[in-house]
């Protein structure tokens, strides 16, 4: 990856590799949408388009004894080729903190690394949940054509283990069937966070038996609402080109600049595989 110019710093291998660990465990703690979502890629660097099909469905299988009857085929409609755009963030090493750790063998301080991390992982989550208007692309929250449930006061009764069960009554009402997850805002986490009276079970473990236990908080999603989507990649995929890395940009007030950045898109292929609760 000579593009990377990791070769023009004057960081060593093992501290190329210690901050590719620290990349690595920063984006695993923070990153939310690669818990569920299917991933096409790493498709390399130099990919900056993919084919963004719609999928025409036609759910049900054919049976007879010879194959011979006409069958209705599952193919893709609309195509068209969307970009592949680049999160990033920029970031400095003081040349104090290198000289301190070659000096006295210290490990070197990677607070910025991880800071920056934190900050691309957050924008690839913006970007799933709520979309990019510079490239006119729509996330779960917004998509057209999703379905929508009027949420209730989940801070009362059962009411978030009724609207997630609703949810999944609509899914399959629209013949969307597989393993679900349920991302909420922080806020709506948290009320599900009581016993639910008369059960002695917490309400946030009544609706995780719903869906096998996938439910997770964002911070990107606004204040009152949840996401609930069928999982697989024929509903939709994260794909990315350049997985998040860091490179190095060069000598800055003799201090070190560095970038970490990726490439990927978001394509929501079956948009009824998503019902929000706003």
């Amino acid at each position: 990856m000579e593009y990377l110019l990791r070769d023009d710093s004057p960081f060593s291998h093992e501290v190329w590799d210690e901050i590719d660990k620290m990349v690595v465990k920063v984006a695993s703690e923070q990153l939310v949408g690669r818990r569920f979502l299917s991933i096409y890629g790493p498709l390399g660097s130099g990919v900056q388009s993919i084919a963004f099909d719609q999928i025409n469905y036609q759910e049900k299988g054919e049976i007879d004894l010879f194959g011979d009857e006409e069958s209705y085929e599952i193919s893709p409609e609309n195509r068209k080729f969307v970009a592949l755009p680049m999160i990033y963030k920029d970031l400095i090493i003081s040349w104090r903190d290198v000289e301190y750790s070659k000096q006295f063998h210290m490990p070197l301080d990677l607070s910025t690394i991880a800071a920056a991390t934190a900050a691309c992982s957050m924008k690839e989550d913006y970007l799933i949940f709520n979309g990019s208007k510079e490239f006119s692309s729509k996330g779960l929250l917004n998509a057209e054509d999703r379905q929508i449930i009027k949420k209730e006061d989940w801070k009362i009764g059962e009411n978030p283990f009724k609207d997630v069960a609703k949810g999944l009554q609509q899914l399959i009402g629209k013949g969307v069937y597989g393993s679900c997850a349920l991302i909420t805002s922080p806020q709506l986490y948290v009320q599900m966070q009581r016993i639910q009276e008369g059960t002695g079970i917490l309400e946030l473990n009544r609706v995780k038996e719903l869906i096998d236990g996938r439910v997770y908080q964002s911070p990107v999603i606004t204040e009152n609402k949840a996401v609930l989507v069928a999982m697989g990649p024929q509903n939709m995929d994260l794909v990315i080109g350049q997985d998040m890395v860091t490179g190095y940009i060069g000598p800055e007030q003799l201090n070190h600049k560095m970038r970490v950045m990726e490439t990927l898109t978001f394509r929501i292929k079956r948009p009824e595989a998503i019902v929000t609760f706003e």
